[in-house]
């Protein structure tokens, strides 16, 4: 199969390696790419989505982040006749808007928290009275992970809502569960729980950020937790957005709170997750090409079921200095080759003069499999510490408490 990735961050090294290791995979290329990636794939600039899936003579598509999803890739890539993993742009609003997800899942009796729609002060105001400390106000917005505020600050909250069409909503206690469904519109086939760190420090301090680290599979998930969200989450939103005549295929992705009252959906995506997939992938045993085929194709019903490596996974996500409020870019990056044990997955990095340097925020994926969490921690950050550019920080907790259970 000739496979054509789109996207260059670190979902997308995830992608390209997992793709890479499929013996279906006669072919893999990667629109735009960066320069891990280019060691697994062929890259191409990413001018017109559907003249470089002609050029390569893609099989199937990819479509990573949730920018070009939303803005409608995955239809001209399907009006122009190629095999799509990924939603329409109608069904992408699942993440492009906030609101239009509520409507959805109140509409399909999805568990979530109640909620405002707010688009004036003064009904910013109203929510933040109706809704009460700590403040959850959300940009009704593609907003790259960060565009969520949680604060016992009303005066902070009120001053992310400035501006923007925001949903306002009440808390959810309990820990946040990131599950991936892969659906064809009909079949629904879950992969395993992991569970990300969306707080730039240790011990969920300070900014939110698009996720510093994250692990699979989580020892203290409740039995059956996957089956209760496949048929009180997937499964209703799935038929709502068919019964809307905007059917929903590719990858959705819920991320949940297991609070006191039981299962809440706290949002949902339409593409994986970053840096779940890196952590996810790692341990998925069926070969990833032809599960992503069957979901573009809608063969999903007749794919065997998914085969799991034992053990657990770990990534650690190396970011740039001054990431998130203004990272720094430019910056050297050493001790790859040293960074044994460990797949060392690219997200913000770039050539430049023949040096790979900083291109972005979150630079650098750690990603380590190993027989259980602990050791699976050790690895990752044993290659971690080989690492080397200037101000650059990382969490020191991922999967920290978990691997202290098992």
């Amino acid at each position: 199969m000739r496979v054509l990735v789109i996207g260059g961050g670190g979902r997308e090294h995830a992608l390209c390696l997992a793709l890479s290791r499929d013996p279906s995979v006669e072919a893999l290329f990667c629109a735009p790419g960066n320069p891990g990636i280019a060691q697994l794939a062929e890259l191409r600039p990413l001018t017109d989505a559907v003249e470089v899936a002609k050029e390569v003579g893609a099989e199937l598509v990819v479509v990573g982040p949730e920018a070009p999803l939303v803005a409608g890739v995955a239809d001209q890539l399907r009006d122009a006749g190629f095999a799509v993993f990924g939603p329409s742009a109608a069904a992408a609003e699942l993440e492009g808007s906030k609101a239009f997800a509520k409507q959805v899942m109140g509409a399909a009796g999805v568990p979530t928290a109640a909620h405002h729609t707010c688009t004036t002060p003064a009904e910013v105001e109203a929510a933040l009275d109706a809704t009460g400390p700590p403040y959850v106000v959300k940009h009704d917005e593609l907003a790259a992970g960060k565009g969520v505020v949680v604060t016992g600050d009303r005066a902070l909250a009120a001053r992310h809502a400035t501006g923007h069409t925001v949903v306002i909503e009440d808390y959810l206690d309990g820990p946040e569960v990131s599950l991936f469904l892969i659906t064809d519109g009909i079949t629904i086939l879950p992969l395993i729980p992991a569970q990300d760190f969306k707080r730039v420090n240790d011990d969920d301090e300070g900014p939110n950020t698009g996720g510093m680290g994250a692990y699979a599979p989580l020892p203290w998930a409740p039995p059956g937790l996957v089956a209760e969200v496949v048929e009180k989450v997937a499964r209703p939103t799935i038929e709502e957005m068919a019964k809307r005549g905007t059917p929903f295929s590719g990858l959705l992705y819920a991320g949940l709170a297991l609070t006191s009252k039981g299962v809440r959906v706290v949002e949902f995506n339409v593409r994986f997750g970053d840096p779940e997939t890196q952590a996810v992938l790692a341990l998925l045993a069926t070969p990833l090409a032809g599960l992503l085929y069957a979901a573009a194709t809608g063969t999903l019903d007749a794919h065997p079921p998914l085969q799991w490596r034992d053990g657990a996974s770990v990534t650690v996500v190396v970011c740039a200095a001054g990431y998130p409020e203004s990272p720094r870019t430019g910056d050297e990056i050493a001790g790859l080759d040293e960074a044994g044990g460990a797949d060392v997955l690219h997200a913000g990095t770039a050539l430049a003069d023949g040096r790979l340097v900083t291109s972005g925020g979150r630079v650098l994926a750690v990603t380590a499999v190993a027989a259980d969490l602990k050791a699976a921690r050790e690895l990752a950050y044993d290659a971690v510490a080989q690492i080397k550019i200037e101000g650059s920080h990382y969490r020191s907790d991922i999967a920290l408490r978990a691997s202290q259970q098992t």
